[in-house]
């Protein structure tokens, strides 16, 4: 019995060449995740004759046919099948073991900056080099080509010489890589704790579609009373904006997306103000689009613990509740402030469209979105409330099956 392992130099090569992926500012790349390395054992027929060796460079199959691993299509994609060894030619009984090679696509670029001068306000970027297109050479010139091909050489030219940008030999100016949409992202965490860093493997996951991303902190309610987190939310889509040319980043092609608490501020940034001149378009997974809605559903008796919780983190952020001052409603100055932080109060023509996601059992409703979808709709302003089965909240509304390729047609749609 012979036993060959089949893992060289050549055999790695072929694996990797067969996931390169293509550059561009949209390019679809297939997402490879991690599976154990496996062994193939073959054993081929006595009555199969010898072969020559066969001059094709690619692994061969049982059959000695030329055998190239394929990408799976699709988003999720998986990694490139190991290609099936060559039986040897002498001897029956003989086994072929090959061992096959995992191949990973590399993580983005990541770099974290300061949007401003608290520490909270930090935004961590994730972004792929985007590879530079090939300088074209000029024309040959007549004689450069019958040299080129045999022919007679050429003579020494009486005619004036040629300008650099056209003369024999310089390579033309490429151009520059289309700039890239981009996606800023909100964590959730009821506006009281929560990290940018939660949204790590997403955005990786966002920059294989061709997306540069960004992931943006905010101060608290603990530290800062409403509206600092909008404006915080704000100030980070400004400085992406400002710096798009550092990440090739089309400054007008950027959509937010959000959860729970940064759904608000997701929705927050597509409403307030020129809503639609600021961003793209709006993605929010659970928001909390109606604080007050918020607050009078955690005070109910069949109340859940999250949403008691949610009525508590209402209160740390608008700073006041019903009831605060001796009175059944809150002063004027807390109702200024609860109205602001409803998203539907700020809808006007023009705002950004927006895809708003629900659980049929989410402690926070699909009711949270109901009223800012009508005032959108109200003022021509395409929006989407789509429920999900289950009860899952937030950024967990991506363990559906369904969630991110709505997502990620819809990111791609807008930002055409």
């Amino acid at each position: 019995m012979r036993k060959v392992l089949l893992c060289g130099a050549a055999f790695a090569a072929t694996c990797i060449s067969a996931v390169a992926v293509p550059t561009g500012a949209l390019a679809t790349t297939t997402e490879p995740t991690p599976t154990p390395t496996g062994t193939v054992t073959v054993e081929p027929s006595p009555t199969v004759p010898s072969t020559a060796p066969s001059t094709d460079p690619r692994p061969t199959g049982p059959t000695g046919t030329p055998s190239s691993p394929t990408p799976s299509p699709g988003d999720s994609g998986t990694p490139d099948a190991a290609p099936t060894p060559t039986p040897p030619s002498a001897g029956s009984g003989s086994v072929v073991s090959a061992q096959g090679v995992m191949v990973t696509p590399r993580p983005p670029r990541q770099a974290t900056y300061a949007y401003g001068p608290g520490p909270r306000q930090r935004i961590d970027a994730y972004w792929r080099p985007v590879a530079a297109p090939k300088k074209q050479r000029a024309p040959k010139t007549g004689a450069e080509q019958r040299d080129r091909d045999g022919g007679p050489s050429a003579t020494p030219s009486t005619t004036p010489s040629a300008t650099p940008s056209t003369a024999p030999g310089n390579r033309r100016d490429a151009p520059a890589p289309k700039a890239r949409p981009a996606v800023l992202m909100l964590h959730g965490g009821y506006w009281l704790r929560g990290d940018k860093s939660s949204w790590k493997y997403f955005a990786r996951r966002l920059t294989n579609q061709g997306f540069v991303v960004f992931a943006a902190n905010y101060r608290l309610a603990e530290t800062a009373q409403w509206p600092a987190q909008r404006n915080d939310a704000g100030n980070a889509l400004a400085f992406v904006k400002k710096n798009a040319k550092r990440w090739n980043v089309d400054p007008d092609r950027v959509v937010v997306l959000g959860s729970s608490a940064g759904g608000m501020l997701a929705t927050q940034l597509g409403a307030y103000g020129e809503g639609g001149g600021r961003v793209r378009g709006v993605i929010a997974l659970s928001p909390v689009n109606t604080p007050y809605l918020a607050y009078q559903d955690g005070a109910k008796p069949t109340a859940s613990p999250a949403q008691r919780r949610l009525r508590g983190a209402v209160t740390e952020l608008i700073r006041c509740a019903a009831g605060s001052t001796g009175a059944r409603t809150p002063d004027p100055s807390c109702w200024r402030r609860i109205e602001d932080a409803d998203s539907a109060s700020h809808a006007s023509a023009g705002d950004a469209p927006m895809l708003l996601m629900h659980s049929v059992g989410d402690f926070v409703p699909p009711a949270q979105s109901t009223a800012l979808a009508s005032a959108l709709r109200a003022v021509n302003v395409p929006v989407t409330v789509r429920t999900i089965q289950g009860d899952t909240h937030g950024s967990s509304l991506l363990n559906d099956p369904n969630v991110y390729p709505t997502i990620l047609s819809w990111l791609k749609a807008r930002t055409r």
